[in-house]
């Protein structure tokens, strides 16, 4: 055999072995929530979502090649998104997690020695549902995306809603024990209350019912609205193009011991927004882009705010 067949034959045996050659670039390792349309989500091996699609482009202008890690957060008391993340980072699943709400809780520093359980992710075996990791602090990145509510309207409701004083008089549906019926709930001291109509979450039934005309209006996550509108392209329901005036921004979250490479995302971030190279990834995928509002770490809503509009 010839010293170049012999070099022909050695690489394919280490691509077969997915050795990666020396010098090749490490993965960059992103934690993405499993089921999250039209953000990111993973089923049947079939994976799509802004965030992807933005994780890939991040990756790129890192040289880097991208690699998920797909994970779960259950609809469970004791499941948390903000430990989920930190969770799976000081784990070492991953460097980044992506669709990270940029609160002052959701980043603030967990108290020496805490832990958290891990979130089902992919590959999980039995026994790393059941262990404990300890938590270390995060940090974010610039915020990609602004996360709204906005109202919903039932097919044939002609209503103009520049807020939620617009909604008196309707019959309204929404989810229990979430933030849109806590805002509907509290509004103007109880306001709306005798006119809400209580859904369980996660049976995915608020939409389809207010399509079916139950009641005339919701308050919904745009993202979720977009989704249905992804999933039902001839709906009927009619967007209000109204915004709850207290939103969400999203970013990246990562160690504070990998403090450098989360500076360099949000380098990229900043640099890609500039370019307007962000919105095209989510009007891609049918998501509503709405760009990022300052401050981007946002305070948590207290009970004086969800009583006002």
């Amino acid at each position: 055999m010839t010293h170049r067949s012999l070099s022909i034959g050695l690489a394919a045996l280490i691509l077969a072995a997915g050795i990666a050659p020396a010098g090749a670039a490490e993965p960059l390792v992103v934690c993405l929530d499993e089921n999250i349309p039209l953000y990111s989500l993973h089923t049947k091996g079939q994976s799509s979502g802004f965030v992807l699609s933005l994780s890939n482009a991040i990756a790129e202008r890192l040289g880097r090649p991208l690699k998920v890690q797909w994970f779960e957060v259950k609809l469970d008391p004791e499941d948390s998104r903000a430990l989920a993340a930190d969770a799976l980072l000081s784990d070492g699943r991953c460097e980044l997690v992506g669709t990270y709400p940029l609160t002052r809780s959701a980043l603030r520093e967990p108290p020496s020695g805490a832990t958290a359980r891990m979130p089902d992710f992919d590959g999980a075996k039995p026994a790393d549902r059941r262990r404990r990791v300890e938590l270390g602090t995060l940090v974010p990145t610039r915020a990609y995306l602004y996360a709204p509510m906005t109202v919903v309207l039932a097919p044939n409701v002609h209503k103009t809603v520049n807020g939620l004083a617009d909604l008196d008089g309707m019959k309204l549906g929404i989810e229990a024990s979430t933030m849109a019926d806590a805002i509907l709930m509290l509004y103007k001291n109880g306001r709306f209350v005798d006119r809400i109509t209580h859904m369980v979450p996660g049976r995915g039934e608020l939409l389809p019912r207010l399509e079916s005309g139950e009641f005339e209006a919701t308050l919904v996550d745009l993202r979720r609205f977009d989704a249905y509108r992804a999933d039902h392209p001839d709906t009927k329901l009619v967007p209000s193009g109204y915004y709850y005036q207290k939103g969400l921004s999203m970013g990246y979250v990562g160690l504070s011991t990998n403090k450098a490479l989360v500076e360099r995302v949000s380098g990229i971030i900043e640099d890609m927004l500039s370019k307007n190279e962000i919105a095209p990834l989510a009007s891609a995928v049918g998501l509503t882009y709405v760009a990022p509002r300052q401050p981007e770490i946002s305070e948590d809503l207290t009970f004086r705010d969800l009583r006002e509009d």
